[in-house]
């Protein structure tokens, strides 16, 4: 009975283990599948940024004061003679216009700055600011109050302050060294914003998700994931690039919703297959949905070399000749035997890899294989050489 006992509680624990076991499994399985769709997810604010916030670029001219002989030469940029007259009009200060100050230590500069979305009056922002004369370098230097325009001719920001310049020159005698740009220059909280720019965020009783990259899968995924979310007809996609949201119309709960929206996750579609050649550097770019149809490819390089040997030719000592040069060429001929390779229907990415590969072939020889494919058609991709 004592055995008996025993046996039965063993085959329990051992249910027990096995079931435990089973459970682990499934939960492990579900992780795995759960790690898998995460990691092809993206967020919406990764894919599509909302329509009307954006930035707005910025644009002055400015004196640069205060270098160390390294300005605008002004004998052939008088418009930063022009500048300096302007300026000092301004604060009382007359000068004769026979008068041609040969300064140094000013130079003429161009101003950027980029104007954030919802940037608001009293706000600061960062500037560069880039020589457009014949400056050595704004080391040093200190730009004048200067207005920064949009491009309505409209001053939403003034700019001022001391540069920051990360590069240095040095030059003597005959020689001269450059350690990146010393022409240009930045200053960190440079400007101040006067005027804010209107946006659409707050009006309507929707807004739109435009897509970074234009897809309709992408569009529609992104469509079904919202409606999934907020419920049915909260979204609808418009083409391969807008989706129409309905968003409540308080400004707080519109902030709050738009917030929710932007972190949900959404499976983008993938991309088109293509092929992209950069034809300056030679950087060949392949995606990972690039198939060919059968196709047999070979390829090899001939390499000739021709080098002259001349011989110097003497008469016998009695003989009344003279002294010739006898030109020789020497020819030889190298090819390379390199074997054929046979893509099979639908090869994928790393089999092309491979196949090219083998054959040793550098980024201007697959450029040239590429083509070759594109046209006998065996290419199922778009070939783009920038």
């Amino acid at each position: 009975m004592v055995a008996f006992l025993v046996n039965k509680k063993r085959l329990a624990m051992e249910t027990i283990r096995k079931d435990h076991m089973k459970y682990k499994l499934i939960i492990g399985l579900c992780l795995l599948g759960l790690l898998i769709n995460i990691a092809y997810a993206a967020r919406i604010k990764d894919l599509a940024s909302v329509a009307g916030v954006r930035s707005n670029q910025l644009v002055g001219y400015g004196l640069v004061v205060g270098l160390d002989g390294s300005g605008d030469r002004t004998a052939q940029t008088p418009f930063t003679v022009q500048s300096l007259k302007s300026m000092l009009n301004q604060f009382g200060i007359t000068m004769s216009p026979d008068l041609n100050p040969r300064l140094k230590n000013v130079a003429a500069v161009s101003i950027q700055a980029t104007l954030p979305a919802f940037a608001k009056p009293g706000q600061k922002i960062d500037v560069t600011v880039s020589s457009i004369g014949n400056a050595k370098s704004l080391r040093g230097g200190s730009l004048l109050l200067s207005p920064l325009k949009g491009a309505d001719g409209k001053i939403y920001a003034l700019a001022q302050g001391n540069l920051v310049v990360s590069g240095l020159g040095a030059e003597g005698d005959g020689s001269r060294v450059t350690v990146n740009i010393p022409s240009t220059g930045r200053i960190p909280n440079g400007a101040m914003v006067e005027r804010g720019v209107p946006d659409g965020f707050h009006n309507g009783s929707s807004i739109l998700l435009n897509l970074h990259t234009a897809d309709f899968t992408t569009a529609h995924r992104l469509a079904e994931e919202i409606n999934k979310s907020f419920g049915n007809a909260t979204s609808r996609a418009l083409d391969g690039v807008t989706i129409q949201v309905s968003a409540p119309q308080d400004p707080t709960q519109r902030v709050s919703f738009v917030s929710m929206l932007e972190n949900l996750n959404v499976d983008p579609g993938s991309s088109a297959a293509k092929v992209i050649i950069n034809s300056r550097t030679g950087t060949v770019v392949i995606s990972s949905n690039v198939t060919v149809t059968p196709a047999a490819v070979t390829h090899g390089s001939m390499t000739v070399r021709i080098t002259e040997n001349p011989v110097v030719k003497q008469p016998n000592p009695l003989a009344e000749g003279e002294t010739a040069v006898i030109p020789a060429t020497n020819i030889q001929i190298e090819q390379e035997r390199k074997r054929m390779f046979k893509f099979a229907p639908g090869v994928s990415l790393d089999r092309i890899v491979n196949a090219v590969n083998e054959v040793g072939a550098a980024p201007g020889d697959l450029v040239a294989i590429l083509e070759a494919l594109k046209e006998a058609g065996a290419l199922r991709a778009e070939l783009i050489i920038i």
